[in-house]
């Protein structure tokens, strides 16, 4: 904590403040702990111009980390450690081989050296200097006739203009990996040289008559380049005439900026940075973009700021006795840190007239740096737990989904993304119906790229591109293409073939038709751009399209109107199925129960043949539909890829009989818990329907863990007990963070929040990239009346706001 340092129980390991110590004490016996204390020693200008040091204690409980470089030269450290022995208080100083037991002794050693999530870690200091490359004297350089021109650089595979290394053999221009060298790039130089072997590259911008950057692919560091000058001159490049420019352009360089890179992220305009509650940066851990935007959207809303920043003080008062592993602790903190304007002040003006007159600019110590947030968040994701970039809406639904399991006072803040979709499908052949509804927290609005306003434009550009690829010269300056939002809309809203549907009025095959519309609207509507694709290589692509998204959006002609006079439903009838002699435990198989609550096995067969058309096996596509519950295209073709070298991929879909599901699916997901707690899988699933946690577990407990019976459960008891369970309450005193403000079970289910379909756009998060798995990330909100760009630490006025770029919309509701 800000004094006392930080207390580790040497039997649980776990870490607590001062202020906690005693309680775990008296609640475990547990008497022996290691007390770590941090003093920092940061140096100051002093009186003479020398470095005083001024000490002060690190703080290391429930602190927020902000983005400055404590392994800088800025600071130095002192440690202290020593075990503290209760319940007399004894300390022994560490180290101390002598008095304590080897174990005991092991126990320390590894505890202090362990990486944390919080606790920076030293970078790999070397001092080498760099050494000549050994291809450089025999370097081979192809006689093509290439000549790279003294500026207006791209990337000869995409439209980057940053982070560019010309090849010395072929004189290719490519894009280096994202993040090396601090700058983008999706990896095409790396690409080029596995194809080719030619292994010299140099870095377009670097280039003075002094030398150059140079990277050795083969080698697999940088290094020198002895006959770089004449390497050069074999493409035209004088090294006399180049001076550095700033992202690889020259300062004449005046070409219009129409890149993803340079428009989303304003480059080359002055922006105002901005300063105060709500305008604090957050760090970029490497390649956590993606969770830096959707955390600044979502705690622009009042009701996420009231839940965690409001209750702040309840939250931290009630927090278990590890607080790194409790969500709403960690949500309210890393709150707190982006609202409160402790962590984004202005520098000061005799700061600004020091480093004038120094000729030097040290950048503010501004933002903080989410990385325990990160760390218990992504904790057993295999994807956000890991550095790679990430989808920004496969975050947000990540995030939605620890909202509903921690629940946290009366106000649930994820209600207000919650709404009802309503799915009409028809038989054509008889003309009969079926209305379902299912439970959604983002809009997905179709690319309709047939509707683009300047495809002659599109046309001509695809020309001179491939011409300018044939002869090897520059790329045309880029033509996006512009797509109508009411085009967007209307391939949203227009009926889906469903082919191939089994329809129970004719109990056999037919043709069908889908479509979807609200049965209700969110208090703040979330709309993504589905610009991400499969290639006919099967390999995900973007669709860099213009959009122009409206400031006000009214979708009331989208309200759901159920049953219309002269349908005919269908018949509840289920498929037939096929019981297997010896049917095996599936663990996908339990989201049978998936999110339309429906009993019926309905197949969305549109899925299925949009996975069939790239080229898997179509009991494979059935299969992979069938087992991720329905939930699209998408994530069926993650199924498959991960499931695509099993034996029987390509084999019929078999079904377990009707209720068998639920009864194996237990022993799929694991024993029972503790005091015959529900497994917390089954506890996800219903949660993920949109149940409150408690109603979820109080009907599993009901049925025996049987999830089909336990759904059956909750629609039958619309007014479920009151009676608290002692079980049920020593769980969540255990597990959960605030057990004394929790809300109280919900009785009608899911809760939904309808009203108007009138909006006003006030956020928008951008990716910069070719895939959701490269790239950047970047969130504009309107607050006080303007645009801010948060990217990353640099939080700024927008002066041009390009919301026609954007890949995730945040509107709220207007007041009627």
């Amino acid at each position: 904590d800000s004094e006392g340092g930080l207390y580790v129980c040497m039997n649980t390991f776990l870490g607590f403040g001062r202020e906690h110590i005693e309680r775990h004490y008296r609640k475990t016996g547990q008497c022996v702990y290691l007390h770590l204390k941090r003093h920092v020693i940061e140096k100051v200008p002093g009186a003479s111009g020398g470095a005083l040091p001024k000490r002060r204690n690190a703080k290391l409980f429930l602190d927020l980390e902000t983005s400055s470089d404590l392994n800088s030269d800025d600071f130095e450290y002192e440690d202290e450690a020593k075990l503290i022995i209760f319940p007399d208080h004894y300390e022994i100083s560490l180290p101390n081989i002598e008095e304590l037991p080897a174990l005991v002794t092991i126990a320390c050693d590894a505890l202090l050296s362990a990486k944390s999530p919080y606790r920076k870690q030293e970078p790999d200091s070397w001092e080498e200097e760099l050494q000549a490359s050994k291809h450089a004297k025999t370097l081979v350089q192809l006689d093509n006739g290439v000549r790279i021109p003294p500026s207006g650089w791209k990337c000869s595979k995409c439209d980057l203009r940053e982070n560019l290394w010309l090849n010395l053999t072929d004189g290719s221009v490519l894009c280096g990996k994202w993040f090396f060298d601090g700058s983008g790039g999706n990896g095409h130089a790396m690409e080029h040289y596995k194809e080719t072997g030619y292994p010299l590259a140099v870095k377009l911008g670097t280039i003075t008559p002094d030398g150059a950057d140079v990277y050795s692919f083969d080698e697999e560091e940088p290094v020198l380049d002895p006959h770089i000058a004449k390497h050069l001159a074999h493409f035209g490049i004088d090294m006399l005439q180049m001076q550095v420019a700033e992202n690889g352009l020259r300062d004449n360089d005046i070409k219009p900026r129409v890149s993803e890179w340079e428009v989303i992220q304003e480059a080359g305009v002055k922006l105002k940075p901005m300063y105060g509650p709500g305008y604090t940066g957050m760090k970029n851990l490497g390649n956590s973009c993606y969770l830096n935007a959707v955390m600044q959207a979502i705690f622009s809303i009042p009701e996420f700021q009231r839940a965690y920043v409001g209750n702040l003080p309840r939250i931290f008062d009630y927090s278990p006795l590890d607080p790194t592993q409790d969500f709403n602790t960690q949500m309210a903190k890393l709150g707190h840190g982006l609202l409160s304007g402790q962590y984004s002040k202005p520098p000061m003006k005799s700061e600004l007239i020091e480093q004038v007159m120094k000729e030097e600019h040290k950048p503010q110590h501004n933002g903080i740096s989410p990385r325990m947030f990160k760390a218990f968040i992504s904790k057993g994701h295999p994807e956000f737990s890991s550095n790679r970039q990430q989808d920004a809406q496969e975050f947000f639904l990540h995030l939605i989904n620890l909202v509903e399991r921690n629940p946290v006072g009366s106000e649930n803040p994820s209600d207000v993304f919650r709404f009802l979709v309503e799915e009409r499908t028809q038989c054509c052949q008889s003309r009969k119906v079926r209305y379902t509804e299912r439970v959604d927290y983002i809009m997905q609005l179709p690319v309709a790229m047939e509707a683009a306003t300047n495809k002659d434009e599109l046309i001509a550009y695809e020309l001179k591109r491939r011409e300018a690829e044939a002869a090897r010269r520059p790329l045309p300056e880029l033509v996006r293409a512009k797509i109508p939002f009411s085009a967007c809309l209307q391939a949203f809203s227009e009926p889906s073939n469903v082919e191939d549907f089994w329809s129970s009025a004719l109990q056999a095959k037919s043709a069908g038709v889908k479509t979807s519309r609200f049965a209700s609207f969110p208090e703040y509507l979330v709309v993504q751009i589905k610009k991400f694709t499969f290639g006919l290589d099967w390999i995900p692509k973007k669709l860099d399209v213009s959009i122009d998204m409206p400031d006000f959006l009214d979708i009331s002609h989208l309200r759901a109107r159920g049953l219309q006079p002269g349908e005919e439903e269908l018949p509840d009838i289920a498929p037939p199925i096929v019981i297997p002699d010896d049917p095996k435990v599936d663990e996908i198989r339990l989201l049978y129960f998936r999110r339309s609550f429906l009993v019926a096995l309905d197949i969305d067969e549109s899925s299925v043949m949009q996975l069939a058309e790239m080229g898997f096996p179509l009991e494979a596509c059935r299969k992979a539909v069938y087992c991720t519950g329905n939930l699209g295209a998408e994530v069926a073709f993650n199924w498959i890829i991960a499931h695509m070298e099993e034996p029987d991929f390509a084999e019929p879909l078999v079904m377990p009989a009707f209720g068998e599901v639920a009864s194996s699916g237990a022993a799929a997901l694991g024993a029972v818990g503790l005091d015959n707690q529900p497994p917390e899988e089954m506890v996800a699933i219903i949660i993920s329907m949109g149940f409150q946690r408690n109603l979820a577990i109080q009907a599993l407990k009901a049925t025996n863990n049987n999830l089909e019976r336990a759904l059956e459960w909750i629609f039958s008891h619309p007014d479920p007990e009151e009676e608290s369970d002692p079980a049920l309450d020593t769980m969540d005193l255990e597990n959960n963070a605030n057990a004394n403000i929790l809300a109280e079970t919900g009785s009608e289910g899911p809760r939904i929040k309808d009203g108007p379909g009138r909006y006003e756009l006030f956020g928008f998060i951008s990716h910069m990239g070719t895939s959701t798995m490269s790239g950047h990330y970047v969130c504009h909100l309107r607050k006080e009346g303007r645009w801010v760009i948060y990217n990353d630490l640099r939080v700024c006025a927008s002066e041009r706001p390009p919301k026609d770029l954007g890949y995730i919309y945040f509107y709220r509701r207007i007041p009627s």
